[in-house]
């Protein structure tokens, strides 16, 4: 049985600022639909949800939404001029007595409704708007990375509410367990076009490949049918001249088409320098504590934190994961207990709030008047990793263009915020990396960039995020804050860490008083002697993990050996060969110790 649709585009086609953001486009979403709608940052999937939702006006072609369907779209910036509270503001739209719906709602995303919206921060009003649109219950939602500033609980709450309800739903997001668990279709918005799968987010990227790799031959093949046509009007074309015309004619046609043919836009060019390696130990905690007036942030932790870590911390908002990483980092002094930094440790800092970009400086502005990055005598120059490049040359390497280059950063949408502060981030040589929510706003191509390059990091990385999916790429421990002052390391990332605490393994116990128990390459004090056993939780998967070590290590010796195997290398790139000499030195010596390491694992595991 046919379902009915709810909401229908029919050769829509909108131009901003001359450039065509969409041609001819036509969609259907029906009763029942559970949509992700994905794209780079800038295709234009944000303009697509508002002309769905009706705040935004095609040049050409239909809206239809029958009559009698409710439609809601969580706004970005809401409006909440004149409103007392962000309750009024969420229930605006409700009959009085439907509004203990908007008190439900906030339970789950954990906001207040009394507080005023003048003192609200960006994402309290976020959430308010989140809630207004829950508590509405439109029989269509449209929801535009619903969830930024949500913490882990409030997103778990959030999913669980949208695989209940009978309401179709078109989403952004960056969360890929988010997308997964909840979408049965996929529009893809792509270069103007919008393409539509019968398949969940799960399905995307195989069907991204999929379509890129039959471009990519299909190009190749109308090169090489242009190569020849054009040979043969440059050898055959004197004889028979007027029956040749129309061929030469159709010559023209397909050069046309081929200039015709858009080009996807590449990744962005990021790159991580780790720079002179850190002291073995990067940080060490000693039974430091926190409080803040009656609230207990921390007590009694005690940690060691050792070069190459990958380290994510977990918890709700507002249980002090921040103040923990700034504790850490030494910006925060602990009430009680020690905190003391390794040697030559070079920290890079993305932090959540943006603070490190002036939203009235220009992009260009931005970059040259970084400190960091200004190069003496040249103002159009900045210094990348100790080499001076043009700053548009540099900015285009993340995907911005010549003519945003004097924009000022407040013009910038929330994912080209966080590239150009990856691009503050990444100009620098460090050797620890500390990103306090690093995956808002960024499109999936990048996070899947981010997190290669975190892979191929020498240095130190401490991570505070809500993607479950990014912590599970990225992290080999996992600390958990609970809230009530404690905080307990996992090994591995988010899914271990659940998978542990649902068990409630004996190797892996919730420590009292936040005293961690060893994970991978974290040193922590326990609380008392653990118990003499065959392999604990931590050893059985640093056992399994050995192999993949060692195969990465011995694969990267081989090309560091095949590049000093290049002829004349040491005279011509005395420096490149230096450092390649010390890098194969280094992963030897890396390998050895691995190798080492499961040998001893594995005649434990033996007995």
């Amino acid at each position: 049985m046919a379902r009915a649709p709810l909401l229908q585009l029919s050769d829509i086609s909108l131009t901003f600022g001359g450039d065509p953001v969409f041609h001819d486009l036509s969609l259907v979403v029906q009763q029942g639909d559970r949509v992700a709608l994905v794209g780079r940052n800038g295709s234009g999937k944000s303009t697509l949800m508002k002309v769905m939702a009706g705040l935004v006006e095609a040049d050409h072609g239909d809206r239809v939404v029958p009559p009698g369907t409710s439609v809601g779209y969580m706004e970005q910036e809401p409006d909440m001029a004149g409103f007392a509270t962000l309750g009024d503001f969420a229930a605006s739209r409700l009959d009085p007595s439907e509004a203990y719906r908007v008190e439900m709602v906030a339970e789950g995303l954990k906001f207040d409704p009394t507080r005023s919206p003048e003192v609200a921060s960006g994402g309290e009003r976020r959430r308010a708007a989140l809630a207004k649109l829950m508590a509405e219950a439109p029989e269509l939602m449209l929801l535009d990375e619903p969830t930024n500033h949500l913490d882990i609980e409030a997103i778990a709450w959030l999913e669980e509410e949208l695989k209940q309800t009978r309401a179709a739903f078109i989403l952004i997001s960056h969360d890929r367990a988010f997308l997964r668990a909840l979408t049965r279709a996929t529009l893809w918005v792509d270069r103007g076009q919008v393409r539509r799968q019968e398949q969940g987010f799960e399905g995307f990227e195989a069907w991204r490949d999929k379509v890129w790799e039959d471009e990519d031959m299909a190009r190749h093949k109308l090169d090489r049918k242009i190569k020849a046509e054009a040979r043969w009007a440059v050898e055959g074309i004197s004889a028979r001249r007027k029956r040749n015309q129309g061929r030469v004619r159709a010559l023209q046609g397909l050069r046309e088409e081929r200039a015709g043919q858009i080009r996807r836009q590449g990744a962005a060019a990021m790159a991580l320098d780790s720079g002179p390696k850190s002291g073995k130990r990067v940080v060490e905690a000693e039974g430091i504590s926190k409080s803040f007036g009656d609230k207990v942030i921390l007590s009694d932790f005690s940690i060691k934190v050792m070069r190459g870590d990958r380290v994510a911390f977990v918890g709700p908002n507002g249980v002090g994961k921040t103040t923990l990483l700034k504790m850490l980092m030494g910006e925060v002094a602990p009430d009680g207990g020690t905190v003391t930094m390794g040697t030559n440790l070079l920290p890079a800092v993305f932090d959540q709030s943006r603070a490190a970009l002036d939203p009235d400086m220009t992009l260009w502005d931005s970059l040259t008047g970084d400190p960091d990055m200004r190069v003496s005598g040249q103002a159009d120059q900045v210094m990348v990793r100790g080499t001076p490049k043009h700053v548009v040359g540099y900015l285009k390497e993340f995907l911005f263009d010549e003519a945003q280059a004097r924009a000022p950063v407040r013009s910038l949408s929330g994912g080209e915020k966080a590239r150009l502060l990856l691009a503050k981030l990444m100009a620098r040589e460090s050797n620890l990396l500390v990103l306090d929510e690093p995956t808002n706003d960024l499109d999936i191509e990048t996070l899947d960039l981010l997190q290669e390059l975190l892979d191929d990091y020498d240095g130190t990385v401490l991570l505070v995020s809500h993607d479950r999916d990014f912590i599970d790429r990225v992290a080999a421990t996992t600390i958990a804050m609970e809230g009530d002052g404690t905080a307990t390391v996992y090994a591995g990332g988010w899914s271990d860490y659940r998978a542990q605490r649902a068990e409630g393994r004996k190797d892996a116990p919730k420590v009292e008083k936040a005293t961690p128990k060893a994970a991978p390459k974290v040193e922590a004090k326990p609380a008392a002697p653990a118990p003499k056993a065959k392999l604990s939780f931590t050893e059985k998967h640093r056992l399994e993990e050995l192999p993949e070590v060692m195969d990465r290590l011995g694969s990267e010796i081989g090309k560091l050996e095949q590049l000093l195997a290049t002829p004349d290398l040491f005279t011509k790139e005395p420096v490149k060969f230096k450092k390649a000499t010390e890098m194969l030195a280094e992963r030897q010596q890396a390998l050895a110790e691995a190798e080492e390491e499961w040998l001893e694992l594995a005649e434990k595991a033996e007995g």
